[in-house]
């Protein structure tokens, strides 16, 4: 009569026995390692990694390289526009100075006396042709013959 009314606490073989001991079963693993890499995969795989190292090197290097002469691209720039701006200044002060007007006044200031009207025409020519250096001999000679008092 160890069932009433559906309880099982009541069941004496459900209670705990002093005198019984509980056994454990150990078991024992084997854990098996694997062995370890042989020599030739090891020198492979450190062959690779130094291969991807110096590529990755070879590549910066040359980007650095790159860079380099990017920088070096701009300060050239930078020189051509400086450069650029003093012959431009240079070419405005030369076009000043060769101007007939300041031509004739500066040869009035030096002394020099134009005898004819033509050989002042010829002068103011010569200087506005600006044919390179023979024009500019022509004119100095013909200054000279002019100026002569």
């Amino acid at each position: 009569m160890s069932y009433i009314q559906g309880n099982l606490a009541l069941d004496p073989k459900r209670k705990p026995n002093p005198q019984q001991r509980v056994k454990i079963k150990e078991t024992t693993k084997v854990v098996y390692r694997n062995s370890s890499l042989p020599a030739q995969e090891k020198m492979l795989y450190l062959f690779t990694v130094v291969l991807c190292v110096i590529v990755a090197g070879v590549i910066i290097w040359r980007f650095a390289a790159i860079y380099q002469m990017n920088a070096n691209i701009l300060k050239m720039q930078g020189e051509i526009r400086e450069i650029q701006a003093q012959n431009s200044a240079l070419k405005q002060e030369v076009e000043k100075l060769q101007s007939p007007d300041r031509l004739k006044e500066e040869a009035v200031r030096l002394g020099f006396n134009l005898q004819d009207v033509k050989q002042g025409e010829v002068v103011a020519q010569s200087t506005k042709a600006k044919s390179g250096t023979t024009s500019t001999a022509t004119s100095g000679k013909s200054t000279k013959a002019a100026s002569k008092p």
